[in-house]
């Protein structure tokens, strides 16, 4: 029953079949699965003569008299005159005439909402109703109860929704349907309810503490199926066996200490923990699953350099994928000056580039020691006879199939994923748990700290007016971050600069003197490039950009940033935002301005001034925001959590060892629910594609 198609919904139009499908629901399983965003409690039954002013109540009663009334400024009332044994109430609707056809005099219903008085009268403007049968007086589902209300979208109303997961619920055999996901001993130990009391609660709860307990539940499960998904992904990982383990002797070893001795910089404490880790990986028998989270400038590149120089040593192939073009060319060109000097290593390494605009040839490629590249690595002309490493940089901006088939280039080859982005423990833990982790959490000596400033708009103009200065006297460049392209028809939106606007109102009004270049994701990837390379040769002072610059190549001139629309930006991407200047040697300077200049936006932009620590921002954005906001939903798989917070530590943790226990001493094809559920979960997982 739970799979079958919504089509067969009882006394359903076509017209809301179709509504219900355009939203992807297509199943009373996926109906099921489509859950309340809050609740109203109509849950106290009032007969009429006991009710009082303020009350939110049901009555039940009778229809003794309707009419139609038009106010002076046109506003059309229904009002309806209800009776009981103990006295009358009017109400009163508004603009909803086909109601005086519907609510026939003699017929009973039950109306919910908060009671007022009006003179002597007392009155109600109903926020539900349904018309009540004798047959249907125990079986209230609008009023009466607490009633969940539900998301109103493409044009099917929360009434409408509710009407159809209550049809659903009381259909013969659909909750005795629903199988257990997890061992009773969980369940017990835990004390949850069982899996189909916590559907039935979750939508229709009888009492406060029974939703508690079924959120309580859902929340546990999503939980424990993430984690166990990635503990199963991990185990399956530990499986595959590397063509030939990594040797890491004295002979190597001593090359590779030459090689990070040449580097023109020292290594800090964390890279060299890092290296360490990988080191130790390589020489497994299973594939290396690393992910390496360091923020902007804390030396992932180096990092990944020093990992392919073992690949080298050891004769096998290094693949290196990055999400854009500029970015892949700066990896290139920082990886050639690595390499440039050979410490006592008979072989010259090659390093190829392969982009959608570089097409290297077959002969360049297969004597490659490192390619370089986009999504153009895994074409399918592209073949490689030896990969021993892969290596993904900003990971959560490749697709799963894409990840796959990088992988798929060589046989269990070594994986190394790295990204920039801070993410909290949690977060790392929970959605991560199939990876080994590393962090670089420390930057590299003589990192000047970026000064960062929150403007008002009362110090626009003299902001602007020291950053003239700035360029006039030393050449400084400049980045000009917009939250959105054009101008929104939104009307709460209406205010926020738009970067295309933006960059009009500056080159003309503001900084006419000088050269400000625009770039934003609308723009064809080759003029992307050639407006980034411009701005790294200094044929623009300033570039007014959408934060497609996030994730960008290095200008090291580029010292001073402005940030619009800040207070729509989460302190995390804010964060990376900033992390785009303060490259190179000089003091850089982060302005941040704001449209709202609330208590709220206040505190929080604030804050964002005073911590330099990206992953302190991040978890204070996780503890603000909540997760679904933290980076966007194509990104990471976690924003499909509907009741589990990413914060709520304790459950987290129960979850952990729950899944562990599971792992132990359960098998997962003993329990189809479960296994199924897991098969679903599309979280955009790094490892086991």
């Amino acid at each position: 029953m739970l799979n079958q198609s919504i089509e067969i919904l009882p006394n359903t139009s076509i017209v809301t079949i179709r509504r219900f499908k355009s939203l992807g629901i297509l199943s009373y399983w996926s109906l099921l699965n489509f859950f309340p965003s809050r609740y109203e409690d109509y849950s106290l039954i009032s007969k009429i003569g006991r009710l009082q002013e303020g009350e939110v109540a049901t009555v039940v009663g009778q229809v003794v008299e309707s009419k139609y009334q038009v106010t002076r400024t046109g506003l059309r009332i229904q009002k309806f005159t209800l009776r009981d044994e103990t006295g009358i109430i009017e109400l009163n609707w508004y603009n909803q005439p086909y109601l005086l056809t519907l609510l026939k005099k003699g017929l009973t219903i039950s109306v919910a909402g908060t009671i007022k008085r009006f003179g002597r009268k007392i009155i109600m403007d109903p926020s539900e109703y349904e018309i009540v049968y004798p047959t249907n007086l125990q079986d209230l589902k609008h009023t009466g109860r607490i009633i969940p209300i539900y998301p109103e979208r493409r044009g099917l109303s929360s009434k409408t929704i509710r009407e159809k997961v209550w049809a659903v619920l009381k259909t013969s055999n659909t909750l005795a349907e629903m199988n257990e996901l997890l061992p009773e001993e969980i369940i017990s130990r835990n004390n949850f309810v069982n899996e189909s009391t916590a559907y039935r609660e979750i939508h229709f709860p009888s009492a406060f503490q029974d939703l508690q307990n079924a959120r309580a539940r859902l929340s546990f499960d999503e939980l424990f199926i993430m984690q166990l998904s990635s503990k199963l992904i991990k185990k399956e990982w530990e499986k595959e066996i590397v063509c030939t383990p990594f040797k890491i002797d004295s002979k190597i070893n001593t090359h590779l200490n030459h090689f990070i001795d040449k580097l023109p910089f020292t290594l800090t404490n964390a890279q060299i923990r890092v290296v360490d880790e990988i080191k130790k990986d390589l020489e497994k028998t299973r594939p290396m699953n690393r992910f390496v989270q360091g923020e902007v400038g804390s030396g992932k590149t180096v990092v990944a350099a020093i990992t392919c120089y073992l690949s080298f040593l050891n004769e096998y192939q290094s693949l290196f994928m990055a999400p854009t073009e500029i970015l892949a060319e700066q990896h290139y060109e920082t990886f050639k000056k690595v390499f440039s000097i050979q410490y006592s290593v008979s072989r010259k390494s090659n390093i190829a580039l392969i982009t959608g605009s570089k097409k290297p040839s077959e002969k360049e490629l297969d004597t490659a020691d490192i390619i370089i590249g986009t999504h153009a690595l895994i074409q399918k002309n592209t073949s490689f006879d030896k990969v021993g490493l892969v290596i993904i940089d900003e990971q959560h901006r490749f697709g799963v199939s894409q990840r796959a088939e990088l992988k798929s280039k060589g046989i269990h080859p070594h994986l190394l994923t790295m990204t920039a982005t801070p993410i909290p423990r949690t977060v790392m833990l929970t959605v991560y748990g199939e990876l080994d982790m590393s962090v670089l959490d420390e930057m590299p000596k003589g990192r000047i700290a970026i000064k960062t400033y929150f403007i008002s708009q009362q110090k626009r103009d003299d902001c602007y007016n020291w950053i003239k200065k700035q360029i006039k006297e030393s050449s400084e460049q400049v980045y000009i971050i917009c939250p959105l392209i054009e101008e929104s028809q939104i009307e709460t939106l209406q205010s926020i600069r738009a970067a295309k606007k933006e960059y009009d109102f500056l080159k003309k009004e503001i900084f006419n003197e000088y050269r400000v270049g625009l770039l934003h994701g609308k723009l064809p990837s080759k003029e992307k490039n050639q407006v980034m390379s411009d701005f790294k040769k200094r044929r623009y002072d300033i570039l007014v950009a959408t934060p497609v610059v996030e994730v960008g190549i290095d200008i090291p001139n580029a010292t001073i940033m402005i940030i619009e629309g800040s207070e729509r930006f989460g302190l995390a991407q804010l964060h990376q935002l900033r992390g785009r200047i303060g490259r190179g040697k000089k003091q850089s300077y982060c302005f941040v301005f704001s449209e709202k200049e609330s208590p709220e936006v206040t505190k929080r932009l604030s804050l964002f001034t005073q911590t330099q620590n990206g992953n302190i921002l991040a978890e204070k954005d996780l503890e603000i925001r909540g997760p679904g906001n933290l980076y966007g939903v194509e990104q990471h798989g976690y924003m499909e959590l509907k009741f589990a917070s990413l914060t709520d530590y304790v459950l987290i943790e129960k979850a952990r060892k729950e899944v562990a226990y599971f792992v132990d001493h359960y098998n997962i094809n003993d329990f189809d629910a479960l296994k199924q559920r897991i098969g679903q979960l599309s979280i955009g997982q790094i490892a086991k594609d």
